[in-house]
C-alpha cells in the first residue's frame, strides 16, 4: 500500500487563516482527489481510490474546510467559501493537474474551478456527481424556505446539539449508507459504522451537516445551471455513473450524459463508489488517460 504523508495547508478563507489537512499519495503526474460532501464525508474516503492511483499519480488529497474526522473549523459554510477554498488551493499547490477527481456534491465545485483556472486540469473525472442537497431532493425546491429554518435550528447551541444527535444515530447512519451509499449492504459493518459515526462526533460536525442536508452547499439551484458549469474551455470530462445510485440522483446523472456534456461511464457501486469499489473508479480513471 502507497504511504500517506499529511501536510496542514494553511489557507485564508472568509477573511481568516485556517489550517486543513491533506494526504500525499503515490508517485508521478499530479492529481488533486477531492472527497464528497456529506454527514460522514472526510478526506480518508478516497484513500483506498488514491493508492491504486499512486503507481502513476501524485494525489492530493484535501479535507473540505467544515468536514472530516478532526475538529471542524468554523468558518461560513456557503457556495462562495467553498469556491474561494479551492481558488486558495489551487493558488498554493497550482499543478498543473493531470487529472481532477471529485465524488458527489465536490463535482460542481471541481468543475467551476476549472473554467476559473484555466489549464489546472488535464481532464476531470466525476464520480457519482450531485448537484442538490439530500433534503431539496426529497422533498422538492419550493421547501427552500424550511429548510433553512431546519438548518438555523441545528446550528443552535442547546437545541440544535440534540437534533443533531437525533440525525447522526447509528441506526440512522447505518440506515443511510445502506440505502443510498453503498450498493451491498453488507458492506456497512460495525467497524465501518464506528469508523463513520466517529466523523458525525468531531466537534463542529453538525454545522457542515447542517449545510449539506438542507441544500445550504448546493453549487446550483437547477438542472440547468448545473448543466451551464459545463461551457466551453473546459478539459475533457468524464462522469462515472455507478449502477446503484439512488433514483432521483441517477436521473441527474443520465441527464447530463444525455444533454451530451460529459462522456458516461458505467462502474459498479452507488454514492460513495470511489470508497466502495475503488478498484473499478482507479481503472475508470486510468482508462480515460489513454
Amino acid at each position: 500500500m502507497a504511504g500517506v504523508e499529511t501536510q496542514v495547508l494553511s489557507l485564508t478563507l472568509a477573511g481568516r487563516s485556517v489550517s486543513l489537512p491533506a494526504d500525499r499519495i503515490g508517485a508521478g503526474k499530479p492529481a488533486l482527489l477531492l472527497p464528497a460532501l456529506s454527514s460522514i464525508s472526510t478526506r480518508e474516503e478516497m484513500r483506498p481510490l488514491a493508492t491504486r492511483l499512486a503507481a502513476r499519480h501524485a494525489c492530493l488529497v484535501p479535507d473540505w474546510p467544515g468536514f472530516g474526522a478532526q475538529p471542524r473549523i468554523r468558518v461560513p459554510l456557503a457556495p462562495d467559501t467553498l469556491h474561494a477554498f479551492l481558488d486558495a488551493l489551487l493558488a498554493q499547490a497550482p499543478g498543473p493537474y493531470a487529472v481532477g477527481v471529485a465524488a458527489g456534491h465536490a463535482a460542481g465545485y471541481l468543475v467551476a474551478a476549472a473554467a476559473r483556472h484555466p489549464g489546472a486540469f488535464a481532464r476531470l473525472v466525476l464520480v457519482a456527481p450531485t448537484w442538490r442537497g439530500p433534503l431539496p431532493t426529497a422533498m422538492g425546491e419550493e421547501r427552500r424556505p424550511l429548510f433553512g429554518r431546519l438548518r438555523r435550528a441545528v446550528e443552535a447551541p442547546v437545541l440544535g446539539n440534540l437534533l443533531y444527535r437525533l440525525n447522526v444515530s447509528t441506526p440512522i447512519v447505518s440506515r443511510m449508507m445502506q440505502a443510498h451509499v453503498y450498493a451491498d449492504p453488507a458492506r456497512v459493518t460495525p467497524a465501518v459504522l464506528a469508523d463513520k459515526r466517529r466523523v458525525t462526533h468531531q466537534p463542529g460536525a453538525r454545522f457542515g451537516t447542517a449545510a449539506f442536508v438542507t441544500g445550504g452547499l448546493d453549487p446550483v439551484r437547477t438542472r440547468g445551471a448545473f448543466h451551464a458549469l459545463f461551457g466551453p474551455g473546459l478539459p475533457p470530462v468524464t462522469m462515472l455513473h455507478p449502477k446503484g445510485t439512488p433514483r432521483r440522483s441517477g436521473a441527474e446523472m443520465t441527464a447530463l450524459a444525455e444533454a451530451g456534456l460529459v462522456r458516461s461511464v458505467p462502474i459498479p457501486g452507488a454514492l460513495a463508489a470511489h470508497e466502495e469499489c475503488p478498484e473499478a473508479v482507479a481503472a475508470a480513471i486510468l482508462a480515460s488517460e489513454e
